[in-house]
Protein backbone atom coordinates (compact mmCIF):
# COMPACT_ATOMS: atom_id res chain seq x y z
CA UNK A 1 0.00 0.00 0.00
CA UNK A 2 1.21 3.54 -0.61
CA UNK A 3 0.37 6.95 0.46
CA UNK A 4 0.44 10.20 -1.51
CA UNK A 5 -0.22 13.66 -0.56
CA UNK A 6 0.30 16.72 -1.54
CA UNK A 7 0.46 18.17 1.90
CA UNK A 8 3.17 20.87 2.64
CA UNK A 9 3.76 19.15 6.41
CA UNK A 10 4.81 15.48 7.10
CA UNK A 11 1.89 13.40 8.37
CA UNK A 12 1.87 10.03 10.47
CA UNK A 13 -0.03 6.77 9.79
CA UNK A 14 -1.27 4.60 11.73
CA UNK A 15 -3.39 1.77 12.11
CA UNK A 16 -5.90 -0.77 14.13
CA UNK A 17 -8.27 -3.09 14.22
CA UNK A 18 -11.32 -2.89 13.31
CA UNK A 19 -13.56 -0.94 15.82
CA UNK A 20 -16.45 -4.35 15.77
CA UNK A 21 -13.44 -6.12 17.20
CA UNK A 22 -11.97 -5.82 20.62
CA UNK A 23 -10.56 -2.13 20.53
CA UNK A 24 -6.36 -1.25 20.08
CA UNK A 25 -4.01 0.91 20.42
CA UNK A 26 -3.25 2.83 16.79
CA UNK A 27 0.35 1.26 15.92
CA UNK A 28 3.00 3.65 13.80
CA UNK A 29 3.09 2.16 9.95
CA UNK A 30 5.05 4.73 8.26
CA UNK A 31 5.75 8.36 8.15
CA UNK A 32 5.06 10.16 4.99
CA UNK A 33 7.10 13.61 4.25
CA UNK A 34 5.86 16.81 2.46
CA UNK A 35 5.48 16.85 -0.75
CA UNK A 36 8.20 18.72 -3.02
CA UNK A 37 6.69 21.65 -5.27
CA UNK A 38 9.59 22.73 -6.96
CA UNK A 39 10.18 19.08 -8.39
CA UNK A 40 6.14 18.71 -8.01
CA UNK A 41 6.36 16.01 -6.65
CA UNK A 42 4.07 14.21 -3.84
CA UNK A 43 5.65 12.50 -0.15
CA UNK A 44 5.15 9.26 -0.65
CA UNK A 45 5.56 5.94 1.42
CA UNK A 46 5.33 2.63 1.08
CA UNK A 47 4.00 -0.17 4.04
CA UNK A 48 2.35 -3.29 4.53
CA UNK A 49 -0.63 -4.12 6.36
CA UNK A 50 -2.43 -7.15 7.73
CA UNK A 51 -4.99 -8.88 5.62
CA UNK A 52 -6.66 -11.35 8.53
CA UNK A 53 -8.57 -8.45 9.91
CA UNK A 54 -10.59 -5.28 9.22
CA UNK A 55 -8.52 -2.07 9.37
CA UNK A 56 -8.78 1.50 11.01
CA UNK A 57 -6.22 3.21 9.42
CA UNK A 58 -5.38 7.24 10.71
CA UNK A 59 -4.05 9.72 8.77
CA UNK A 60 -2.13 11.90 11.63
CA UNK A 61 -0.53 15.61 10.67
CA UNK A 62 2.62 16.31 12.49
CA UNK A 63 2.16 19.90 13.31
CA UNK A 64 -0.42 20.36 15.75
CA UNK A 65 -1.22 16.60 16.02
CA UNK A 66 -4.56 16.63 14.55
CA UNK A 67 -6.22 13.61 12.85
CA UNK A 68 -6.77 14.20 9.38
CA UNK A 69 -9.30 11.77 8.38
CA UNK A 70 -9.82 7.71 9.18
CA UNK A 71 -10.60 4.91 6.78
CA UNK A 72 -11.81 1.54 7.67
CA UNK A 73 -10.87 -1.15 4.89
CA UNK A 74 -10.40 -5.14 5.17
CA UNK A 75 -7.53 -5.30 2.77
CA UNK A 76 -7.09 -8.77 0.64
CA UNK A 77 -3.69 -10.86 0.49
CA UNK A 78 -1.04 -9.35 -1.97
CA UNK A 79 -3.37 -6.75 -2.84
CA UNK A 80 -1.56 -3.22 -3.92
CA UNK A 81 -3.66 -0.14 -2.83
CA UNK A 82 -2.96 3.55 -2.56
CA UNK A 83 -4.06 6.35 -0.01
CA UNK A 84 -4.26 9.54 -2.06
CA UNK A 85 -4.28 12.51 0.14
CA UNK A 86 -5.58 15.88 -1.27
CA UNK A 87 -5.72 19.15 0.15
CA UNK A 88 -9.03 20.77 -0.22
CA UNK A 89 -8.24 24.11 2.29
CA UNK A 90 -4.94 25.30 3.19
CA UNK A 91 -6.08 27.51 5.70
CA UNK A 92 -7.96 25.11 7.61
CA UNK A 93 -5.80 22.29 6.69
CA UNK A 94 -8.88 20.22 5.40
CA UNK A 95 -8.28 16.98 3.21
CA UNK A 96 -9.46 14.19 1.56
CA UNK A 97 -8.48 10.59 1.90
CA UNK A 98 -9.24 8.43 -1.27
CA UNK A 99 -8.43 4.63 -0.91
CA UNK A 100 -8.28 3.15 -4.29
CA UNK A 101 -7.20 -0.43 -5.98
CA UNK A 102 -3.82 -0.73 -7.81
CA UNK A 103 -4.12 -4.25 -8.21
CA UNK A 104 -6.62 -6.80 -6.91
CA UNK A 105 -6.03 -9.46 -4.19
CA UNK A 106 -4.58 -12.96 -6.26
CA UNK A 107 -5.61 -15.15 -3.22
CA UNK A 108 -9.40 -15.87 -1.99
CA UNK A 109 -8.38 -18.23 0.57
CA UNK A 110 -10.71 -16.88 3.10
CA UNK A 111 -13.67 -17.90 1.87
CA UNK A 112 -11.96 -21.57 0.25
CA UNK A 113 -10.52 -21.93 4.39
CA UNK A 114 -14.21 -21.12 5.36
CA UNK A 115 -16.07 -24.07 3.52
CA UNK A 116 -13.57 -26.83 3.66
CA UNK A 117 -13.01 -25.32 7.78
CA UNK A 118 -16.82 -26.17 7.73
CA UNK A 119 -16.48 -29.85 7.20
CA UNK A 120 -13.72 -30.19 9.28
CA UNK A 121 -15.33 -28.97 11.96
CA UNK A 122 -18.39 -30.57 11.30
CA UNK A 123 -16.43 -33.62 11.68
CA UNK A 124 -14.82 -32.76 14.92
CA UNK A 125 -18.23 -32.36 16.80
CA UNK A 126 -19.22 -35.53 15.23
CA UNK A 127 -16.10 -37.32 16.47
CA UNK A 128 -16.55 -35.85 19.86
CA UNK A 129 -20.00 -36.86 20.13
CA UNK A 130 -19.03 -40.00 18.88
CA UNK A 131 -16.32 -40.71 21.41
CA UNK A 132 -18.92 -39.97 24.10
CA UNK A 133 -21.09 -42.99 23.15
CA UNK A 134 -23.45 -41.57 20.36
CA UNK A 135 -26.39 -42.01 22.90
CA UNK A 136 -25.41 -46.23 22.34
CA UNK A 137 -27.19 -46.31 19.36
CA UNK A 138 -25.84 -49.00 16.95
CA UNK A 139 -25.09 -46.49 13.72
CA UNK A 140 -22.95 -44.11 16.05
CA UNK A 141 -20.81 -46.94 16.96
CA UNK A 142 -17.64 -48.17 14.97
CA UNK A 143 -18.55 -51.45 12.59
CA UNK A 144 -16.83 -54.62 14.05
CA UNK A 145 -15.23 -55.27 10.97
CA UNK A 146 -16.33 -54.84 7.22
CA UNK A 147 -18.91 -52.12 6.51
CA UNK A 148 -19.70 -48.67 7.04
CA UNK A 149 -21.53 -46.92 10.12
CA UNK A 150 -21.54 -43.37 10.89
CA UNK A 151 -18.87 -43.44 13.25
CA UNK A 152 -16.74 -44.76 10.89
CA UNK A 153 -16.97 -41.63 8.47
CA UNK A 154 -15.44 -38.80 10.85
CA UNK A 155 -11.92 -39.89 11.07
CA UNK A 156 -10.73 -40.00 7.23
CA UNK A 157 -12.96 -36.99 7.07
CA UNK A 158 -10.28 -35.55 9.59
CA UNK A 159 -7.06 -36.69 7.48
CA UNK A 160 -9.01 -35.17 4.00
CA UNK A 161 -9.47 -32.25 5.67
CA UNK A 162 -5.64 -32.18 6.73
CA UNK A 163 -4.90 -32.37 2.97
CA UNK A 164 -6.50 -29.81 1.76
CA UNK A 165 -5.19 -27.68 4.68
CA UNK A 166 -1.56 -28.34 3.47
CA UNK A 167 -2.53 -27.10 0.04
CA UNK A 168 -3.71 -23.94 1.09
CA UNK A 169 -0.92 -23.74 4.00
CA UNK A 170 2.22 -24.20 2.19
CA UNK A 171 1.61 -21.91 -0.98
CA UNK A 172 0.78 -19.02 1.15
CA UNK A 173 3.49 -19.33 3.73
CA UNK A 174 6.16 -19.61 0.77
CA UNK A 175 4.49 -16.61 -0.98
CA UNK A 176 5.19 -14.37 2.52
CA UNK A 177 8.85 -15.08 2.26
CA UNK A 178 9.28 -18.22 4.09
CA UNK A 179 11.68 -20.55 3.24
CA UNK A 180 11.50 -24.19 2.38
CA UNK A 181 13.89 -25.17 5.39
CA UNK A 182 11.51 -22.93 7.71
CA UNK A 183 8.40 -24.18 6.66
CA UNK A 184 9.97 -28.15 6.87
CA UNK A 185 11.22 -26.97 10.33
CA UNK A 186 7.45 -26.30 11.23
CA UNK A 187 6.64 -29.31 9.51
CA UNK A 188 8.65 -31.86 11.77
CA UNK A 189 7.32 -29.77 15.01
CA UNK A 190 4.30 -30.27 14.32
CA UNK A 191 4.52 -34.08 13.34
CA UNK A 192 6.52 -34.16 16.79
CA UNK A 193 4.10 -32.43 18.64
CA UNK A 194 1.12 -34.86 17.16
CA UNK A 195 2.77 -37.84 17.83
CA UNK A 196 4.21 -37.02 21.03
CA UNK A 197 0.60 -35.65 22.22
CA UNK A 198 -1.08 -39.06 20.86
CA UNK A 199 1.79 -41.76 23.15
CA UNK A 200 1.75 -39.28 26.50
CA UNK A 201 -1.55 -37.54 26.63
CA UNK A 202 -4.38 -39.27 24.73
CA UNK A 203 -3.23 -43.14 25.45
CA UNK A 204 -6.08 -45.54 26.21
CA UNK A 205 -3.64 -47.80 27.94
CA UNK A 206 -4.09 -45.62 30.75
CA UNK A 207 -7.07 -48.10 31.68
CA UNK A 208 -4.49 -50.55 32.11
CA UNK A 209 -2.72 -48.79 35.33
CA UNK A 210 -0.18 -46.38 35.45
CA UNK A 211 1.68 -45.97 31.44
CA UNK A 212 5.01 -47.40 31.24
CA UNK A 213 7.16 -48.64 28.47
CA UNK A 214 5.66 -51.96 29.16
CA UNK A 215 2.25 -51.29 28.14
CA UNK A 216 2.41 -48.28 26.17
CA UNK A 217 0.40 -47.95 22.95
CA UNK A 218 2.72 -46.77 20.48
CA UNK A 219 0.08 -46.11 17.31
CA UNK A 220 -3.15 -44.16 17.80
CA UNK A 221 -4.93 -41.58 16.30
CA UNK A 222 -2.76 -38.09 17.16
CA UNK A 223 0.35 -40.10 15.62
CA UNK A 224 -1.55 -41.23 12.59
CA UNK A 225 -2.36 -37.67 11.82
CA UNK A 226 1.13 -36.56 12.41
CA UNK A 227 2.66 -39.67 10.35
CA UNK A 228 0.64 -38.55 7.18
CA UNK A 229 0.65 -34.77 7.84
CA UNK A 230 4.46 -35.00 7.90
CA UNK A 231 4.75 -37.52 4.20
CA UNK A 232 1.98 -35.33 2.33
CA UNK A 233 3.35 -31.72 3.48
CA UNK A 234 7.39 -32.75 2.56
CA UNK A 235 5.72 -34.22 -0.44
CA UNK A 236 3.74 -31.20 -1.58
CA UNK A 237 6.62 -28.89 0.02
CA UNK A 238 9.02 -30.59 -3.12
CA UNK A 239 6.33 -28.89 -5.55
CA UNK A 240 5.20 -26.09 -4.19
CA UNK A 241 6.33 -22.66 -5.83
CA UNK A 242 5.58 -19.51 -4.52
CA UNK A 243 4.44 -18.16 -7.63
CA UNK A 244 2.10 -21.77 -8.55
CA UNK A 245 -0.34 -20.76 -10.22
CA UNK A 246 -2.07 -21.66 -13.85
CA UNK A 247 -0.24 -24.02 -15.87
CA UNK A 248 0.86 -23.26 -18.99
CA UNK A 249 0.63 -26.86 -20.79
CA UNK A 250 -0.76 -28.76 -23.81
CA UNK A 251 -3.74 -29.71 -21.47
CA UNK A 252 -5.05 -26.69 -19.07
CA UNK A 253 -8.17 -28.65 -18.21
CA UNK A 254 -5.62 -30.70 -16.21
CA UNK A 255 -3.74 -27.90 -14.84
CA UNK A 256 -4.31 -29.11 -11.04
CA UNK A 257 -2.66 -32.54 -11.90
CA UNK A 258 -0.37 -32.98 -14.26
CA UNK A 259 2.30 -30.50 -13.06
CA UNK A 260 2.32 -32.99 -9.54
CA UNK A 261 3.06 -36.04 -11.68
CA UNK A 262 6.20 -36.89 -9.21
CA UNK A 263 4.02 -36.80 -6.65
CA UNK A 264 0.94 -39.15 -8.49
CA UNK A 265 3.80 -41.90 -8.64
CA UNK A 266 5.29 -41.29 -5.48
CA UNK A 267 1.23 -42.53 -3.96
CA UNK A 268 0.82 -44.96 -6.62
CA UNK A 269 4.29 -46.92 -5.10
CA UNK A 270 3.09 -46.20 -1.73
CA UNK A 271 -0.39 -48.09 -2.44
CA UNK A 272 1.62 -50.79 -4.49
CA UNK A 273 3.41 -51.29 -1.46
CA UNK A 274 -0.12 -51.76 0.54
CA UNK A 275 -1.68 -54.07 -2.20
CA UNK A 276 1.68 -56.27 -1.92
CA UNK A 277 1.84 -56.57 1.67
CA UNK A 278 -1.56 -56.89 2.28
CA UNK A 279 -2.18 -59.99 0.12
CA UNK A 280 1.29 -61.00 -1.02
CA UNK A 281 2.65 -61.53 2.85
CA UNK A 282 3.25 -65.00 3.90
CA UNK A 283 1.95 -64.82 7.36
CA UNK A 284 2.32 -67.93 9.79
CA UNK A 285 -0.47 -70.40 10.09
CA UNK A 286 -2.98 -67.61 8.00
CA UNK A 287 -3.80 -67.63 4.30
CA UNK A 288 -2.36 -65.63 2.56
CA UNK A 289 -4.23 -62.14 1.40
CA UNK A 290 -6.44 -63.02 4.29
CA UNK A 291 -8.76 -59.66 5.45
CA UNK A 292 -11.21 -61.32 7.83
CA UNK A 293 -11.44 -60.59 11.61
CA UNK A 294 -10.28 -64.24 13.33
CA UNK A 295 -11.84 -65.16 16.28
CA UNK A 296 -15.28 -67.21 15.05
CA UNK A 297 -15.26 -65.30 12.11
CA UNK A 298 -15.08 -67.62 8.47
CA UNK A 299 -16.61 -70.44 11.04
CA UNK A 300 -13.49 -70.00 13.32
CA UNK A 301 -11.28 -71.66 10.57
CA UNK A 302 -8.58 -68.85 10.87
CA UNK A 303 -9.08 -67.58 15.27
CA UNK A 304 -5.56 -66.14 15.39
CA UNK A 305 -5.02 -64.06 12.08
CA UNK A 306 -7.06 -61.19 13.02
CA UNK A 307 -6.07 -58.52 10.35
CA UNK A 308 -4.00 -60.56 8.28
CA UNK A 309 -0.97 -59.47 7.18
CA UNK A 310 -1.77 -55.49 8.85
CA UNK A 311 -1.86 -57.38 12.30
CA UNK A 312 1.07 -59.52 11.42
CA UNK A 313 3.19 -56.42 10.80
CA UNK A 314 2.33 -54.50 13.94
CA UNK A 315 2.72 -57.36 16.67
CA UNK A 316 5.93 -58.27 14.82
CA UNK A 317 7.62 -54.61 14.60
CA UNK A 318 5.71 -52.99 17.80
CA UNK A 319 4.94 -55.97 20.03
CA UNK A 320 1.49 -57.42 20.82
CA UNK A 321 1.79 -54.96 24.90
CA UNK A 322 2.64 -52.06 22.65
CA UNK A 323 -1.27 -51.80 20.34
CA UNK A 324 -4.52 -51.33 21.19
CA UNK A 325 -5.93 -54.16 23.11
CA UNK A 326 -9.75 -53.97 22.75
CA UNK A 327 -10.07 -53.66 19.37
CA UNK A 328 -14.18 -53.31 18.21
CA UNK A 329 -13.33 -56.99 16.53
CA UNK A 330 -13.18 -58.55 19.83
CA UNK A 331 -16.73 -58.62 21.02
CA UNK A 332 -18.39 -59.29 17.96
CA UNK A 333 -15.79 -62.08 16.70
CA UNK A 334 -14.33 -63.14 20.04
CA UNK A 335 -11.03 -62.58 18.54
CA UNK A 336 -8.49 -62.58 21.22
CA UNK A 337 -5.15 -61.34 19.19
CA UNK A 338 -4.54 -57.89 20.20
CA UNK A 339 -5.07 -55.49 16.84
CA UNK A 340 -4.49 -52.19 16.37
CA UNK A 341 -6.97 -50.36 14.06
CA UNK A 342 -4.40 -47.35 13.63
CA UNK A 343 -1.39 -49.23 12.87
CA UNK A 344 1.46 -49.35 10.47
CA UNK A 345 -0.13 -50.69 7.43
CA UNK A 346 -3.24 -48.78 7.59
CA UNK A 347 -1.12 -45.87 7.82
CA UNK A 348 -0.12 -45.82 3.69
CA UNK A 349 -3.66 -45.64 2.94
CA UNK A 350 -4.02 -42.69 5.26
CA UNK A 351 -1.38 -41.03 3.50
CA UNK A 352 -3.67 -41.52 0.57
CA UNK A 353 -6.58 -40.13 1.85
CA UNK A 354 -5.00 -37.42 3.07
CA UNK A 355 -3.36 -36.61 -0.57
CA UNK A 356 -7.03 -37.09 -1.92
CA UNK A 357 -7.47 -34.06 0.30
CA UNK A 358 -4.57 -32.29 -0.93
CA UNK A 359 -6.01 -32.45 -4.50
CA UNK A 360 -9.40 -30.64 -3.16
CA UNK A 361 -7.05 -27.62 -2.14
CA UNK A 362 -5.50 -27.23 -5.51
CA UNK A 363 -8.88 -27.44 -7.36
CA UNK A 364 -10.03 -24.82 -5.03
CA UNK A 365 -7.09 -22.99 -5.84
CA UNK A 366 -6.44 -23.75 -9.79
CA UNK A 367 -9.83 -22.63 -10.11
CA UNK A 368 -10.92 -20.06 -7.55
CA UNK A 369 -13.44 -18.13 -8.93
CA UNK A 370 -14.57 -20.72 -11.21
CA UNK A 371 -17.69 -22.33 -9.42
CA UNK A 372 -18.57 -23.99 -12.27
CA UNK A 373 -15.24 -25.82 -12.59
CA UNK A 374 -14.68 -26.43 -9.28
CA UNK A 375 -18.23 -27.69 -8.59
CA UNK A 376 -18.07 -29.87 -11.54
CA UNK A 377 -14.44 -31.53 -10.65
CA UNK A 378 -15.79 -32.14 -7.32
CA UNK A 379 -19.00 -34.29 -8.59
CA UNK A 380 -15.93 -36.16 -11.02
CA UNK A 381 -13.64 -36.87 -7.97
CA UNK A 382 -17.40 -38.28 -6.32
CA UNK A 383 -18.55 -40.91 -8.50
CA UNK A 384 -17.08 -43.34 -6.89
CA UNK A 385 -15.87 -45.68 -9.93
CA UNK A 386 -12.93 -47.43 -8.27
CA UNK A 387 -15.07 -48.34 -4.91
CA UNK A 388 -17.98 -49.41 -7.14
CA UNK A 389 -15.35 -52.14 -8.86
CA UNK A 390 -14.18 -52.83 -5.51
CA UNK A 391 -16.35 -53.70 -3.61
CA UNK A 392 -19.00 -54.68 -6.30
CA UNK A 393 -21.18 -52.18 -4.92
CA UNK A 394 -21.80 -53.75 -1.41
CA UNK A 395 -21.37 -53.04 1.93
CA UNK A 396 -19.02 -55.56 3.33
CA UNK A 397 -18.60 -57.36 0.21
CA UNK A 398 -16.32 -57.61 -3.14
CA UNK A 399 -12.30 -57.71 -4.05
CA UNK A 400 -11.51 -55.36 -1.13
CA UNK A 401 -14.36 -54.82 1.14
CA UNK A 402 -14.94 -51.53 3.24
CA UNK A 403 -12.85 -51.92 6.18
CA UNK A 404 -12.39 -48.84 8.61
CA UNK A 405 -9.80 -51.28 10.76
CA UNK A 406 -7.87 -52.19 8.29
CA UNK A 407 -8.13 -48.62 6.46
CA UNK A 408 -8.48 -50.49 3.19
CA UNK A 409 -7.60 -49.12 0.11
CA UNK A 410 -12.21 -49.14 -0.82
CA UNK A 411 -12.42 -47.78 2.68
CA UNK A 412 -10.44 -44.62 1.67
CA UNK A 413 -11.69 -43.76 -1.81
CA UNK A 414 -15.73 -44.31 -0.67
CA UNK A 415 -14.74 -41.67 2.37
CA UNK A 416 -12.93 -39.66 -0.28
CA UNK A 417 -15.67 -40.10 -2.64
CA UNK A 418 -17.95 -38.70 -0.24
CA UNK A 419 -16.06 -35.54 1.00
CA UNK A 420 -16.05 -34.46 -2.31
CA UNK A 421 -20.07 -34.72 -2.31
CA UNK A 422 -19.98 -33.08 1.09
CA UNK A 423 -17.61 -30.23 -0.25
CA UNK A 424 -19.84 -29.75 -3.15
CA UNK A 425 -22.53 -29.40 -0.67
CA UNK A 426 -20.76 -26.85 1.39
CA UNK A 427 -19.38 -25.03 -1.38
CA UNK A 428 -22.84 -24.43 -2.65
CA UNK A 429 -24.11 -23.21 0.49
CA UNK A 430 -21.75 -21.21 1.32
CA UNK A 431 -19.70 -19.55 -1.12
CA UNK A 432 -22.58 -20.08 -4.15
CA UNK A 433 -25.83 -19.35 -2.27
CA UNK A 434 -24.28 -17.72 0.94
CA UNK A 435 -26.53 -19.11 3.25
CA UNK A 436 -24.70 -20.46 5.72
CA UNK A 437 -22.20 -19.00 7.41
CA UNK A 438 -20.26 -22.07 9.55
CA UNK A 439 -21.83 -21.44 12.76
CA UNK A 440 -22.14 -23.30 15.22
CA UNK A 441 -19.24 -25.62 14.20
CA UNK A 442 -17.07 -22.69 13.57
CA UNK A 443 -15.73 -22.36 17.29
CA UNK A 444 -14.66 -25.49 17.72
CA UNK A 445 -12.57 -25.86 14.58
CA UNK A 446 -10.28 -22.87 16.47
CA UNK A 447 -8.73 -25.20 18.97
CA UNK A 448 -9.24 -27.88 17.62
CA UNK A 449 -6.33 -30.17 19.08
CA UNK A 450 -7.61 -28.62 22.82
CA UNK A 451 -10.87 -30.14 22.04
CA UNK A 452 -9.99 -33.42 20.66
CA UNK A 453 -8.04 -33.88 23.81
CA UNK A 454 -9.90 -32.12 26.46
CA UNK A 455 -12.88 -34.24 25.31
CA UNK A 456 -10.66 -37.51 25.74
CA UNK A 457 -9.11 -36.24 29.31
CA UNK A 458 -12.03 -35.32 30.62
CA UNK A 459 -14.43 -37.99 29.26
CA UNK A 460 -15.45 -39.39 32.40
CA UNK A 461 -15.52 -36.19 34.61
CA UNK A 462 -18.67 -34.22 35.84
CA UNK A 463 -20.51 -32.24 34.08
CA UNK A 464 -19.31 -34.32 30.71
CA UNK A 465 -20.59 -37.16 32.52
CA UNK A 466 -22.62 -38.47 35.74
CA UNK A 467 -24.30 -41.31 36.74
CA UNK A 468 -27.37 -42.60 34.99
CA UNK A 469 -30.69 -43.83 36.70
CA UNK A 470 -30.83 -46.62 33.67
CA UNK A 471 -28.06 -47.44 31.89
CA UNK A 472 -29.83 -48.63 29.46
CA UNK A 473 -31.78 -46.17 28.47
CA UNK A 474 -30.80 -44.48 25.05
CA UNK A 475 -32.65 -41.30 25.81
CA UNK A 476 -30.28 -41.23 29.10
CA UNK A 477 -27.07 -41.66 27.13
CA UNK A 478 -28.12 -39.09 24.13
CA UNK A 479 -28.78 -36.46 26.61
CA UNK A 480 -25.84 -37.43 28.40
CA UNK A 481 -23.26 -37.24 25.01
CA UNK A 482 -25.29 -34.47 23.70
CA UNK A 483 -24.94 -32.32 27.01
CA UNK A 484 -20.79 -33.02 26.79
CA UNK A 485 -20.74 -32.59 22.98
CA UNK A 486 -22.66 -29.31 23.72
CA UNK A 487 -20.39 -27.92 26.43
CA UNK A 488 -17.47 -28.57 24.10
CA UNK A 489 -18.96 -26.28 21.58
CA UNK A 490 -19.44 -23.65 24.17
CA UNK A 491 -16.57 -23.51 26.17
CA UNK A 492 -14.61 -23.21 22.16
CA UNK A 493 -16.88 -20.35 21.82
CA UNK A 494 -15.97 -18.48 25.14
CA UNK A 495 -12.02 -19.77 24.33
CA UNK A 496 -13.38 -18.02 20.87
CA UNK A 497 -14.55 -14.63 21.96
CA UNK A 498 -11.31 -14.32 24.22
CA UNK A 499 -9.32 -15.18 21.73
CA UNK A 500 -7.86 -17.87 23.18
CA UNK A 501 -6.33 -20.42 20.25
CA UNK A 502 -4.06 -23.40 21.21
CA UNK A 503 -2.10 -24.03 17.73
CA UNK A 504 1.04 -26.35 17.22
Amino acid sequence: MQGRTPFHSPLALMSSLHPLLPQCLYQFLAFVPPSNESLRKPGTASVMVDTQRPLTLLLNSSVGDRDLCKIQYHFGEFGNYSLVVKTLSTSTQTVSCDLTINEGPINSYLRIALWFSCLFRLSLVIMVFVNYGGGKYWFFKHESWNGLTVADLVFPWFVFIMGTSIALALGSMLRWGSSKWKVLRKILWRSFVLILLGIIVVNPNYCLGPLSWDNLRIPGVLQRLGFTYLVVAALELLFTRPDSGTWEGQFPALQDILPYWPQWIFILVLEAIWLCLTFLLPVPDCPRGYLGPGGIGDFGKYPNCTGGAAGYIDRLLLGEKHMYQHPSSGVTYQSTMPYDPEGILGTINSIVMAFLGLQAGKITLFYKDQPKQIMSRFIIWGIGIISAILTKCSKEEGFIPINKNLWSISYVTTMSCFAFILLLLIYYLVDVKKWWSGAPFLYPGMNSILVYIGHQVFANYFPFKWKMQDSQSHAEHLTQNLTATTLWVIISYILYRRRIFWKI
